[in-house]
Order: C-alpha cells, then structure tokens, then sequence
C-alpha cells in the first residue's frame, strides 16, 4: 500500500470523523446520531412508561416486566414502541432498496424521515395540555401524558429510531451503529489490549490506525451518555417537551450536514463491492 492510497494524517482522530479515506463524514455523522439516541431513550424511559425507543432488547424484557405486574412499566407503551421500531425498520429497507449505491443519499433520506417523525411527536406531546409538555417530572406525582399521547409518542420515536437503525446497518460503518454500544465497548477492550497491553504489538502506522479507532470507540460511548445526560436532565427538571426539541435540533443539525456532504460526488459514497 502506497503512502499516496493511506496517507498518514487519515489517522488523526479528527479527521477520521468527517474526511476518512473511505468513510467520509459518516463517523462524524453518526456520532451525532448516537447523541440522539441518548435523548430520546432518556425522554422515553423517564417520560414513557419506561419504555425503550432505540434498544429493542431492552424493551422487549420492559415489556415482559409489564406483563407480570411490575409497578412503572407501561405494556401498552411498550407494544406500540415494537411496533413502530419495526415500521420504521421496514420504512429504512424500503429506503435502502431505493438508494442502494449512494451512502450519503442514503443517510440524508433515512436523517429527513427522523427529523419528520420525531418533529411529529415533539408537536403531539407539546400539544397534548398534559403534565409533560409544560414541567419536569423530577417529583411529578402520576404520568407526565396520557395513555394516549405516551403510545403514539413512543410509536412515533420507535418508528424514527428503526429506520435509523436500518440505515446504520447498511451504512456498516464500524463501531458506529448509534444504538447499540455492546460490540464498540467489546473494542475498547481488545483495543486496549492491542495498544498498551503488557503484550502490546502494534507500532508505527498501524498503532496510529489504532488509537484513531479506540479514540472514536471511547467517543461513541461518550456521545451516547452526553445525549442521555441532556435528556435527562431536560425531562426532569424543565420538560420531557424541551427534551423533544434538543432532538429535533439535532436531527435538524445532521440533516444539515448531510446535505452539505452530498452536494459534490465523493468516493466515500458509493458502497464497497460485496466480498464473495
């Protein structure tokens, strides 16, 4: 490999987060997707019922709690997230199927389908007149909405959140599924095995190669708990309406972005050949 195909300076943390050789913008992008995740699961489960929005495994064994009895957890709520994550899964596949050889057209449709639905639930919980679209529920006695208002809210993000999930899967970009952080801190580890570990092997360009993937493993987890440390503290102490609003702000602030990265062809948007 020649130093003019994998130059040295694409290694750089920052610069693999919005002009990687092979990624483009995507890593960065999707940071700010996994931010979102962090605000919405926060609004979903101290607004919802305690209902999970982006992780389906987790609201699947909600859902199981629900059914046997256990105080605070919303049955209906969690019914209407499945459902919605799975339209929404459905709607992302139809998305891929229509923009199959472009990445970043890809992105745009699947971050303007988001802004839509999440939009969408931010005006049914603003005006809904319920507790929760005028006051944190840190020491609010009952629901901060009503049944009703809490399934189609939950439906609503669930729905934004799987075609979400369906875009990132096909993007593949690596330790950036914005959702689900298992696998990404199952890197950490082997990373830092690999790097500073008492049998530490990697060196030169390679150990450089690596620290840029440690560096935006640590930074997906980070962005992760920034989103759910917003949404939280929005939903408890101001409203889980505020919390709505940093979401449809971010997803307004990545729609952005991604318009300005696919006004000019770039390779980065065309999806590698399937390995056979």
């Amino acid at each position: 490999m020649t130093q003019q195909e994998h130059p040295g300076p694409q290694h750089g943390l920052l610069r693999s987060l919005t002009a990687d050789h092979a990624f483009g913008p995507l890593y960065g992008l999707l940071l700010l997707l996994t931010v979102l995740t962090g605000v919405v699961d926060a609004v979903s489960i101290l607004s919802l019922g305690r209902v999970f929005v982006a992780n389906m495994t987790g609201n699947v064994v909600f859902a199981a709690f629900a059914v046997v009895g256990a105080p605070g957890f919303s049955l209906s709520a969690s019914l209407f997230a499945l459902a919605g994550f799975l339209v929404g899964a459905y709607a992302g596949g139809t998305l891929i199927t229509r923009l199959s050889s472009d990445r970043g057209l890809l992105l745009r449709a699947g971050v303007l389908a988001e802004l839509v639905l999440v939009a969408v639930a931010l005006t049914v919980a603003a005006v809904s007149g319920d507790p929760g679209a005028r006051h944190g529920t840190l020491g609010m006695t009952g629901g901060a909405f009503s049944a009703a208002v809490t399934d189609a809210t939950a439906a609503l993000l669930a729905m934004a959140l799987g075609v979400q999930n369906a875009v990132a899967r096909r993007l593949a970009v690596p330790d950036m599924t914005t959702t689900v952080l298992t696998m990404t801190l199952t890197g950490v580890g082997a990373d830092l095995r690999a790097l500073y570990g008492h049998e530490a092997h990697v060196h030169g360009a390679s150990r450089a190669a690596a620290r840029a993937a440690l560096g935006r493993r640590l930074l997906a987890v980070a962005a992760m708990i920034a989103g759910a440390a917003a949404g939280a503290s929005l939903a408890l102490r101001v409203s889980p309406v505020s919390a709505l609003a940093l979401a449809t702000a971010l997803l307004a602030l990545t729609a952005a972005w991604v318009w300005l990265a696919t006004r000019a062809p770039a390779s980065w948007r065309t999806f590698p050949a399937a390995r056979h």
